[in-house]
């Protein structure tokens, strides 16, 4: 009977011990609460397990980074609906908790951490025009990092990174840029063919040159025979006019077997002709 009142105490007891006691896990900070006396300590428990009274509390803070994400609707610099999901990797500085704690309490990232960074988002995406924040997303977040850090500057809390993914820009704007892709494209195609017939122009143009320049240069050389073929045709009549002498050509007529004697008389006017092959013929 005394073992069994001895078991029954240890199982009441136990549940009671067990409530007298936090462990506070790696990755976490705890802040002891004493509302009876002080209150809230400014000592950062960390990991391990600490033994407490059933009225006092512990709170725990999770200093791990942790990631953060939320679908942001801005506008752009022309006024167009950009849809961004945004993701953010924070936590609270480890040895502030207790002035995070003080100041902002454990929900610091609804109260504090969100609304600063959807009023960033949009800020820095009204600077940039619809169609260039897909392109332009690793700086979009490299700004919309800077302005949150800036924000939460005093606020225990610190950043690792902010990125943009999943953009989304409005249909009707997309339409228009496949459109406007089509027609430059299309512009593309248009001048290629024009850079095409260009050439082919040039190539018909310098063919045609080169022809004529061919014709051009034969006319010369033709020009330039029947030249030197005149000259020397002339040359040729100008030796032998110098040649042809009174006495030569006496000489000639009586030496030719066809030729005719003509006798002039000093004092007769009129030749008479005699052939001299004729008396031969009629013998």
């Amino acid at each position: 009977m005394r073992y069994v009142t001895k078991a029954v105490l240890l199982l009441t007891i136990l549940p009671a011990l067990s409530s007298c006691g936090t462990t506070v896990e790696p990755g976490q900070r705890g802040l002891r609460w004493y509302p009876l006396t002080q209150g809230l300590t400014t000592e950062t428990l960390k990991s391990g397990f600490y033994w407490r009274a059933p009225w006092n509390q512990v709170y725990l803070y999770d200093v791990q980074w942790r990631s953060y994400t939320e679908t942001v609707d801005a506008l752009s610099s022309d006024d167009l609906l950009v849809i961004l999901k945004t993701a953010i990797i924070m936590r609270p500085v480890p040895e502030e908790v207790y002035f995070l704690a003080q100041e902002i309490g454990s929900d610091f990232y609804p109260r504090v951490v969100r609304p600063e960074l959807l009023a960033a988002v949009r800020s820095v995406v009204s600077n940039y025009p619809m169609v260039t924040v897909p392109e332009k997303s690793a700086e979009i977040a490299s700004k919309v990092q800077a302005v949150v850090v800036e924000k939460l500057k005093g606020r225990h809390l610190e950043v690792s990174s902010i990125a943009m993914a999943d953009i989304e820009l409005a249909k009707v704007v997309l339409d228009a840029v496949e459109r406007k892709q089509a027609k430059e494209q299309e512009k593309e195609q248009k001048e290629f063919e024009l850079i095409i017939a260009e050439k082919d122009a040039e190539i018909m143009r310098r063919r045609a040159r080169g022809e004529g320049d061919a014709i051009r240069i034969r006319s010369e050389g033709e020009a330039e025979g029947l030249k030197i073929r005149a000259a020397g045709q002339a040359k040729a009549q100008e030796t032998i006019a110098k040649t042809l002498t009174p006495e030569y050509l006496r000489f000639k007529l009586y030496d030719s077997s066809n030729s005719k004697f003509v006798l002039l008389p000093d004092k007769l006017n009129t030749p008479v002709l005699i052939n001299p092959g004729t008396d031969r013929d009629s013998r």
